[in-house]
């Protein structure tokens, strides 16, 4: 049963990725290779430190901070750039705390101290789609070279 909720939400979550990209493919910013960069970069930071979840939250819990601090100033990062409405909803979606992304993934780490290793790996594949659809989103944008001149 608790299965059949994962795959639900798991289905969820692409469906509406996939709703959001047709929608506003019109109004988006143009490719930011820092934002890429970045978020290629924090996807592997996340990824690593989910595989310590297995032992106790306090042991890491300086290397959550400093995570949370890195995902902190990317999403500043996105917010203040134009037309990127898009990539920000993404965000919100992985970072929220109440969600089943990243930032319910670390709430739920620290309230519980430790977490089941099949949890981490089920969750691992569900942020690292997140992560993917965010970053492949930003790389499918035009670069400005791309546009001809008129």
């Amino acid at each position: 049963m608790d299965t059949l909720k994962k795959l639900r939400r798991i289905r969820s979550i692409t469906i509406l990725f996939v709703i959001f990209s047709l929608v506003g493919c019109n109004s988006m910013s143009l490719f930011d290779q820092h934002a890429y960069t970045q978020t290629t970069s924090v996807k592997v930071d996340a990824l690593n430190l989910m595989d310590l979840a297995v032992e106790e939250y306090t042991t890491h819990e300086t290397s959550v901070v400093e995570l949370q601090t890195q995902l902190q100033k990317i999403y500043e990062y996105e917010k203040n750039r134009p037309k990127n409405e898009f990539t920000l909803k993404m965000w919100d979606k992985l970072l929220a705390e109440d969600g089943h992304l990243l930032g319910g993934f670390l709430n739920r780490w620290k309230n519980e101290t430790k977490l089941n290793e099949i949890f981490i790996v089920e969750s691992k594949k569900q942020v690292a789609q997140a992560f993917d659809y965010i970053a492949g989103f930003e790389s499918e944008k035009l670069k400005e070279a791309d546009i001809p001149n008129f």
